[in-house]
């Protein structure tokens, strides 16, 4: 059955993917980019491409979210890792899921006032214009192929599509912050291995050795390296310049107190206030 990586865009969400891929789908716990491919994304445009109707709205596919993964469930008996930014939610009364479809979820939580300026350098947007992203409660990442709509992934505002994971009723969901994958990476890593090896019913113990060679094979040097030598795919291109826009940017060097302009912060502060103090974001 699945399980979803979920998270808001620039949360962790590929570097927790890296961890996976290697650890699960390599024999010692090495690494390279294309491992990831073993954990796709849903949905997007492969899912929706053979389905004969016009998809001329950006949320028709939407009608068909469960049957495909009524697909995967019943092509795939085994675990099966999928990895979202979508929020739980009902578009045009069609779940994004349900808890016969899901395992679980493993959703990566940030601060979004870090949040913040990777969503202006990833989307080569202003921080002001990343506020109006990230509190825009109709945002959607839309994917548009010729004249059909085939990929919609309603994303909300930070705010609700932190809430519709964190508490979501239909599956268990574990939350995991950035900050203690940054913190302590080993550790929060065994803390997900362990979830999936409870949740799935499974008696396999945490492989230490494999788990420290996943954490040295995928810390953001490795990925920053990676990706100079071999280009990431997932990496958007400019508009302006017609380049690949750097992946994997700052990571933990991306700290709010240093580089955010005050009223930015403060705008944040005041817009996410009970989020901040709920999940001790206090700095």
């Amino acid at each position: 059955m699945i399980i979803w990586i979920a998270s808001y865009p620039k949360s962790g969400n590929t570097w927790l993917r890296s961890l996976l891929s290697s650890y699960y789908f390599s024999k010692d716990g090495s690494f390279d980019l294309s491992l990831l491919d073993r954990i796709k994304s849903f949905p997007n445009a492969n899912y929706f491409k053979n389905y004969p109707d016009k998809f001329s709205n950006p949320e028709d596919t939407s009608k068909y979210w469960i049957e495909e993964q009524k697909k995967i469930n019943n092509k795939d008996k085994k675990l099966f890792f999928l990895k979202t930014h979508i929020a739980v939610c009902k578009i045009n009364n069609n779940s994004f899921t349900d808890n016969i479809n899901s395992l679980a979820g493993i959703y990566i939580l940030r601060d979004p006032r870090n949040v913040i300026t990777s969503i202006s350098h990833h989307y080569q947007i202003s921080l002001d214009e990343a506020y109006e992203f990230m509190t825009d409660d109709k945002r959607a990442i839309v994917e548009k192929v010729g004249q059909r709509y085939l990929g919609f992934q309603a994303l909300f505002s930070w705010k609700t599509n932190v809430k519709s994971w964190v508490e979501n009723k239909k599956f268990p969901v574990l939350v995991i912050k950035y900050e203690d994958l940054i913190d302590d990476t080993y550790l929060t890593f065994k803390k997900v291995i362990d979830f999936i090896n409870k949740i799935s019913n499974l008696e396999n113990t945490f492989n230490k050795e494999k788990g420290k060679n996943s954490v040295k094979n995928t810390n953001f040097n490795i990925l920053q390296k990676l990706e100079s030598n071999y280009g990431f795919k997932e990496a958007l291109t400019s508009i302006k310049t017609k380049k690949k826009i750097k992946f994997f940017n700052l990571g933990e060097k991306n700290d709010f107190i240093k580089i955010l302009p005050q009223d930015i912060k403060a705008k944040l502060n005041f817009k996410f206030e009970k989020e901040l103090k709920f999940f001790n974001y206090t700095r």
